[in-house]
């Protein structure tokens, strides 16, 4: 999603909550970005991703939660960093507050917008990685690639194809089948 210039004003968590709630945005270090809605190929990658995670956690019966964009995470209270990860995993239900999480979720995936890939690939993967998110993708559309960073096993910016199956590595037996779902999509 395309995040614009940042306000020269420092917000407030009270300021943030009181945005409209038909407004995107997210807040790096106090600093707000207001985000453009995102595209049909993205909201397509997110349904199939989102469908193929649940399914499994269905399957699994665990205590592990699935949340689509946009569902707040504040990432830190000092300076207010939320954001709005396209997918997010949250085992740690102490973390849900009926309004957000609170502290990192152990696994998102941000889906690139064109117009500012700097935003997932640079600025999401720092602040994930500091917070302890314990994996992140970044699932790109335009490249045709997916990029794994595994932050407990040290595996960072792990490049896969849309031809890959991929293992999510915070489960034993996790796969997203990528042609699978790019094929539904005619990518």
């Amino acid at each position: 999603m395309n995040a614009v210039q940042p306000q020269s004003q420092v917000i407030t968590l009270e300021q943030y909550e009181a945005l409209p709630e038909d407004i995107r945005a997210e807040v790096f270090d106090g600093q707000i970005y207001y985000m453009a809605s995102p595209s049909q190929i993205h909201q397509e990658l997110l349904t199939e991703l989102l469908v193929s995670i649940r399914n499994y956690l269905r399957k699994k019966g665990g205590k592990c939660q699935i949340f689509p964009a946009p569902f707040d995470v504040k990432l830190s209270g000092r300076p207010l960093t939320i954001v709005q990860p396209d997918i997010m995993v949250v085992c740690d239900k102490g973390k849900l507050d009926g309004k957000r999480c609170n502290g990192a979720p152990d696994f998102i995936i941000e889906i690139v917008s064109p117009g500012n890939p700097a935003d997932d690939y640079i600025r999401k993967l720092y602040y994930y990685k500091n917070a302890g998110v314990r994996e992140y993708w970044i699932v790109d559309p335009h490249r045709k690639a997916v990029t794994v960073n595994y932050f407990e096993g040290n595996l960072l910016n792990i490049p896969y194809s849309f031809d890959a199956t991929i293992k999510v590595n915070i489960y034993d037996d996790l796969y997203i089948h990528f042609p699978e779902i790019t094929g539904l999509l005619n990518i």
